[in-house]
Order: C-alpha cells, then structure tokens, then sequence
C-alpha cells in the first residue's frame, strides 16, 4: 500500500481496543484491522456488571461501542474485515486484507478465542438470556436458580462448583458415564450437595421464548428424551483460539494458544506480541483481556524505540 506502519492490531475485543488508546496516545498512529466481527465476545454478551467503572453495569455491546470510541477519538485507523494471511519472516512484517497488502513495523494480535457451542437450534438464539459459556461472568445472574453445566472437563467441574456459590441446584450433563476431568476436580463435583450428575446424555435442544425455561435432554443409552426445567445453560466443552493465520509464524502451544515470554506480551517473533484470550486460556476476562492489551502496547512503543 506504500506507507510503512508504526503498528499494525490485529483484533477488536477490550486487548485490541485497550491497545489501540494506549499506542494512540503515543502517537504511533496505529492502524486497527477489526475483522469482520467487530468487539469480539462481548458483543454477544447482555449485561457486564464486573468491569471496573460502571457500578450499574452495562450492556457488552455498548461498553465495545465506548471503547471502539475511544480509540477512535485518540487516532486510531479501522478497517472493519478479517486478515487473511500474515507474514512475520521478515520485516517490515506483511499483513493482508484480501488482495490489499498493509505492511508493519510492529504487530500487536488481539483476534482472541472462540467458546465452543453445541450447535443447537435455539443455543445462539438464547445466548446471553440464558445460555452462557462464561460462569464467571454470568454467575451471579442465577441466584437460587437452577442451571445446566455440559461438558465432562476440568473447566465443566470448575464452572459447576463456581456456580453452586450462586444457584439452588446444578446439573452437570455429561455424554459419558465418568469424566475426563483430572480426580480432583471430579470428586469435588461428585461430593457436592447442590450438583446432581447426568450421565449419558446430551441436551438436545435448548427451551425458552425470550429467556431459558429448559432443555430437553436425550438419553444416549436408549435414545430416551426427557424435558427438565431450569433458568441457564453453561457450555463448559473448551474455547478454540482463534489463531489459524497465524500458524507457522509465531509459536503456539499444543491447543493454538501464542506462547507469550514470560510476564510480557512478546511472541516468538520480535516485533510481534500478543494479548487477551489469544495468548490467556486461564482467566479470559474483559478486564485481563484490556489489562494485557495495555502491556502490549506498552511492549511495542518500547520496541520501536529501541529498534530506531
């Protein structure tokens, strides 16, 4: 395309767009490829009431819209389509839209990850009034209510025993007849009063207008189906990063996580770092995600003196 730029964020969630105000600010006049899903997971998400500032909470999609904002007002260019090829082997590094090519003195990634979902009829539909991927954030919506937790993992038998802080009752819904997920984790579900297990089955669809009032469940041992009620559905079967571009240009762990060094935000390739749910399958937070979105930032403006 001609120009050179200082930085090139690949991504639009709270990393992206926390990294955009920050390097903005710096007058690195970053260039913001959003991709076609503009605000990432927030933006299916109703109501946030855990992100610092905003004691009556606010709606996913307008704390996404403030932030796209505010980077906005500070400077920062956006193109709102998807990367769809990346070269990091020599530099200035090469990012292309399609047939357009931008090219970078550094790179920051922010693109994120996926949950899994089920796949059913009415699980998009009913995401965010009812059907969640996230107990940590949706948790304490659920107060003496009975909810759904699916999966056999370590994560499905955290979400259960988080959740059981909140609701009357949690069922935890497993295709199997024992869990995958480490003993520990297991026992802890198993041994607790308000989770009652359901083996051998899956949910064959989710029920509910407006809001979940149900599942209707099949039994995978006779082909039996049932209807239970309850108030919210946690979908606890993993999250897929998303980083297919990226694979061969910066290093990824076993599950397509970019490895970040140590506590920075630095990739495998100098130059290229990394932030949010793309480089964190831990705490996959709004807040972690914008904390380290700063960090990046920070990482790159430093880099770019150095390497004057």
């Amino acid at each position: 395309m001609g120009k050179i730029e200082n930085l090139i964020i690949i991504g639009s969630g709270p990393a992206g767009l926390t990294a955009a105000v920050y390097s903005a600010r710096a007058n690195l006049e970053p260039l913001m490829i959003e991709g076609e899903e503009v605000g990432g997971q927030l933006m299916t998400t109703t109501e946030v009431e855990n992100y610092p500032g905003f004691a009556k909470g606010i709606m996913g999609p307008d704390l996404m819209t403030q932030m796209r904002e505010q980077a906005a007002r500070f400077g920062t260019r956006l193109i709102s389509k998807n990367v769809t090829k990346v070269d990091f082997s020599t530099r200035p590094f090469k990012v292309w839209v399609g047939a357009d090519l931008y090219e970078s003195r550094s790179v920051i990634i922010t693109t994120g990850a996926s949950a899994k979902y089920l796949g059913l009829p009415n699980e998009r539909r009913l995401l965010g009034h009812g059907v969640s991927a996230c107990a940590t954030c949706d948790g304490a919506f659920f107060r003496n209510q009975t909810v759904a937790v699916v999966g056999g993992g370590d994560t499905a038998m955290e979400e259960a025993n988080f959740l059981t802080r909140f609701a009357s009752k949690v069922l935890v819904i497993h295709r199997r007849d024992h869990f995958r997920a480490s003993k520990i984790m297991a026992e802890r579900v198993l041994k607790n009063p308000k989770i009652e297990v359901i083996w051998n089955s899956e949910i064959a669809d989710v029920l509910g207008d407006k809001l979940v009032t149900g599942v209707r469940l099949k039994n995978l041992k006779d082909g039996s189906k049932k209807e239970i009620a309850l108030e919210g559905v946690f979908v606890a079967i993993g999250h897929k990063p998303n980083t297919d571009v990226f694979k061969g240009q910066v290093a990824l762990d076993e599950t397509g996580y970019i490895v970040t060094e140590g506590k920075s935000t630095y990739t495998s390739v100098p130059g290229v770092f990394a932030a949010g749910d793309v480089q964190d399958h831990v705490y996959r937070q709004a807040v972690t995600a914008a904390g380290t979105g700063c960090m990046a930032a920070i990482d790159a403006e430093r880099w770019l003196e150095r390497s004057r």
